[in-house]
């Protein structure tokens, strides 16, 4: 069993509406594809992409959300929509649950009743930025590298009495440091190891650390570019590699994967879309014990969940 802890299909099929979740050949995610690979539990990003008008964006994400709904839930009788642990193990043997996400707190202004209404329709985990600064905080790109805002702070404190996940995933350093204060449930749903790939986006020891602490969760992704460096061509040993490398901090248990499928142009060798699944799993299974392949895979996001 698989828990994928990100991708961006309804960003995919809110672009393009002739996409299908059922052949959508430009999709790394669809139903064939994920019941091919045995994937438990997938969650879907709503990500507002950045040329959407300010005052739209809150709508675009009630859009993305009827999509889930319209287009994936209701057509596919066989995925179901997941709000807590107990509708996990609700699951049928080939059933596959689906959750709902928020990739940057754009979409809701400087409005908490935006964002409790949007976690009233599902949404299980709340990324604070993408790479840019919001009403929230400052994310990874940009330059002056500000923490939290006050508004942010009231959002990360209802994120925490709503038992919902914080994503610092693309928060600036700052921010991450500031979230990690307050939030009690913190993960960075799709970030690699600034060890062994010097990127922005990714984590260096003393946040992976500091997750670790906060009993937090890392969901290592496949993005090419957070992987290795530009010159060189991603795979499937660069994924656990990353992995390995929480594991020495202390983050056996801490650790899982969120593909960002759909949300990169490029992918890693051996890792093209959500069928590949096997090909990790293989390659894990010659380094870990089954175990240890099952936390990784599944039940370290699992245990995780605030509810």
């Amino acid at each position: 069993m698989i828990f994928d802890a990100h991708c961006d299909a309804l960003m995919k099929l809110w672009m393009d509406r002739s996409l299908s979740f059922q052949n959508g050949q430009h999709l790394h995610v669809t139903f064939p594809a994920l019941a091919e690979a045995k994937v438990k539990v997938q969650c879907f990003a709503i990500y507002i992409p950045e040329n959407v008008p300010e005052e739209a964006r809150f709508t675009v994400a009630l859009e993305m959300i009827d999509i889930f709904f319209e287009r994936i839930i209701n057509r596919f009788p066989l995925i179901k929509f997941i709000r807590s642990k107990r509708d996990i193990d609700a699951l049928e043997e080939n059933e596959i649950g689906a959750m709902l996400t928020l990739e940057g707190c754009d979409a809701i202004g400087t409005s908490l009743v935006k964002l409790k209404t949007l976690l009233r329709l599902g949404v299980s985990s709340v990324g604070l930025t993408w790479n840019w600064a919001n009403a929230v905080a400052d994310g990874a790109w940009e330059q002056r590298g500000a923490g939290l805002t006050e508004f942010g702070r009231q959002v990360v404190r209802h994120l925490n009495k709503a038992k919902r996940w914080v994503d610092v995933s693309h928060l600036s350093e700052k921010a991450f440091w500031d979230v990690l204060e307050i939030a009690q449930f913190p993960i960075a749903s799709h970030s690699n190891t600034y060890r062994f790939c010097p990127h922005p986006r990714n984590l260096r020891d003393e946040q992976i650390h500091a997750l670790i602490e906060k009993n937090g969760m890392i969901g290592i992704t496949f993005v090419p570019y957070f992987l290795t460096k530009e010159s060189e061509k991603a795979m499937i040993s660069d994924v656990l590699r990353h992995l390995e490398h929480v594991c020495s901090l202390g983050g056996a248990r801490n650790v899982g994967f969120g593909s960002d499928f759909d949300g990169m142009e490029e992918t890693a060798k051996g890792l093209e879309n959500a069928r590949c699944y096997a090909n990790l799993v293989n390659e894990l299974q010659k380094h870990y014990s089954e175990k240890e392949v099952e936390r990784f895979l599944f039940r370290n996001f699992y245990d995780h969940l605030p509810q």
